[in-house]
């Protein structure tokens, strides 16, 4: 039998690759965030924002996730984003799910495109959900499928000149962890 560590580097290379993947392009994921609840007002009141169609997360005592977007400053596209998390402690499973990040301000945005930028695992995201389970974050959670993403309802703030907002798109993934999210940020 292989050990843990083995298999959580399987599902990390996996999950790598469907990161990759975009499963549908920005303005559906941004219409998905703008349909529902409080989201749909950080995008008046904000500088700019990074958005993510398609993260894959994935784990078995070791994880990780991956997911590729971009990063808009008053409406237009100014760069590329990756998001990359590992992960470590009790975890089973994959999912995927939609992430945006809005900054408040020029400042927040610029912090964040200053070259690597990191969220500790401190920082959580308000996972947008209606009847199922559903929530997702940087210090990891528990997952499903969310429904009736059309009418979700919301709640958050900024802090520290961001406001982190999750859809799960699909999966099951128990986990107590310990992660924080990486990005790096290439201009346009």
């Amino acid at each position: 039998m292989k050990p843990l560590w083995l298999w959580g580097l399987a599902l990390m290379v996996l999950v790598g690759a469907l990161g990759v993947a975009h499963a549908d392009d920005d303005s559906d994921t941004v219409k998905l965030f703008k349909d529902a609840g409080q989201s749909a007002a950080f995008f008046s009141k904000s500088y700019g924002y990074a958005v993510f169609p398609t993260i894959g997360k994935g784990g078995l005592v070791v994880g990780g996730a991956r997911g590729s977007g971009r990063v808009y400053a008053q409406g237009k596209v100014i760069g590329d984003t990756t998001m990359t998390q590992l992960s470590i402690g009790f975890q089973a499973g994959g999912t995927a799910y939609s992430e945006i990040i809005f900054f408040q301000d020029k400042r927040s945005l610029d912090e964040f495109t200053s070259g690597n930028f990191e969220f500790s695992a401190g920082v959580s995201a308000i996972a947008i959900t209606s009847a199922a389970s559903a929530n997702a974050g940087t210090t990891g959670a528990s997952s499903s499928a969310s429904g009736g993403k059309k009418d979700a309802a919301t709640s958050g703030d900024f802090y520290k000149g961001m406001a982190v907002f999750t859809i799960a798109k699909g999966g099951l993934m128990y986990e107590a962890t310990v992660a924080g999210q990486k990005f790096s940020y290439k201009p346009r």
